[in-house]
């Protein structure tokens, strides 16, 4: 996995998990530095995406943000299924009366 050091990096395909095509995801909701990701919620990037995108997005993006914004809060670079686990808690918290649901 790349270890890039996230205080100097430029671009977003630098960091780990990014790719060509979600750094465009992240490019098309108005995140074009990585310095952007510090502070934003994850779950509301997915949503912003779905938004732009007119679809409903794999929900295993939402493991993607987590990860490249832990990394840039401070966090260790780890592969974004680390963060499969905690994204289905979250919605569970989130959603305690809903049907079980693939997000």
């Amino acid at each position: 996995m790349k270890n890039p050091n996230r205080k100097s990096v430029a671009r977003l395909e630098a960091l780990p998990n990014i790719g060509k095509a979600i750094a465009e995801d992240l490019r098309s909701i108005g995140i074009d530095h990585p310095g952007k990701l510090i502070g934003k919620d994850p779950f509301e990037l997915y949503e912003a995406l779905c938004s732009k995108s007119g679809k409903q997005v794999d929900p295993c993006v939402i493991d993607v943000f987590m990860a490249v914004v832990d990394f840039m809060e401070g966090g260790d670079p780890r592969p974004w299924w680390a963060f499969t686990d905690e994204r289905k808690k979250h919605v569970a918290r989130r959603n305690p009366n809903s049907a079980p649901t693939n997000l």
